[in-house]
């Protein structure tokens, strides 16, 4: 099992994240933050990944640094799940719909932190959620986890339906790029010869 604990303490938020990537999409969220805690069940749900998020952060001030936070602890609890990453597919890809929103999520498991974000929300606001925070969630996430993400909602008329076409699309894209490749077990899949640089 390729299993990682992360725990992030600053003055703005204390996260603790466990993370199973062979599970079966269990999610366990308390971050303060419901609509986040929506699309993290997405990516567990969807890239059959076990997420265990605990987060306590300044969420009286707003929700800036608690979805931001996550997204950097998150990362780093997925790079150190997936270890020198031998024998994986590497790259990953999924389109998703929902109704009249389609999104698209391309990731390649590279090593190289790379954020290729283009979502054009039809408004700012879902509920009490600020929409411009998923693009800090995302940043922190591709940072830390040392993987380039091409993130594109390619249409959509209805916030909530493009958010989780984005979140269900990065679960399965995911799902795909850390899945064993029989043929590449013990097999490193870059000419490089490393995939954490």
């Amino acid at each position: 099992m390729r299993t990682a604990t992360v725990t992030r303490n600053t003055n703005e938020t204390q996260i603790k994240i466990s993370i199973n990537l062979d599970g079966t999409g269990i999610g366990h969220f308390d971050t303060g933050v419901p609509f986040l805690e929506h699309m993290l069940d997405q990516i567990a749900r969807h890239g059959l990944i076990d997420l265990d998020i605990n987060c306590r952060g300044d969420v009286h001030i707003d929700d800036h640094h608690t979805v931001e936070d996550i997204g950097i602890t998150l990362g780093q609890a997925i790079k150190t799940a997936l270890g020198e990453k031998r024998g994986i597919c590497r790259y990953g890809h999924s389109y998703v719909p929902l109704d009249e929103s389609l999104s698209r999520v391309v990731l390649d498991l590279s090593g190289r932190p790379g954020l290729i974000y283009q979502v054009d929300f039809s408004r700012a606001m879902i509920g009490r959620f600020e929409v411009d925070l998923f693009h800090e969630f995302f940043q922190g996430l591709v940072n830390h986890a040392m993987m380039t993400a091409h993130i594109d909602n390619i249409r959509g008329a209805n916030a909530h339906h493009q958010a989780e076409t984005l979140f269900k699309a990065f679960g399965r894209a995911l799902r795909m790029a850390v899945a064993f490749d029989e043929r590449m077990l013990g097999i490193l899949p870059s000419t490089k010869g490393t995939l954490t640089d």
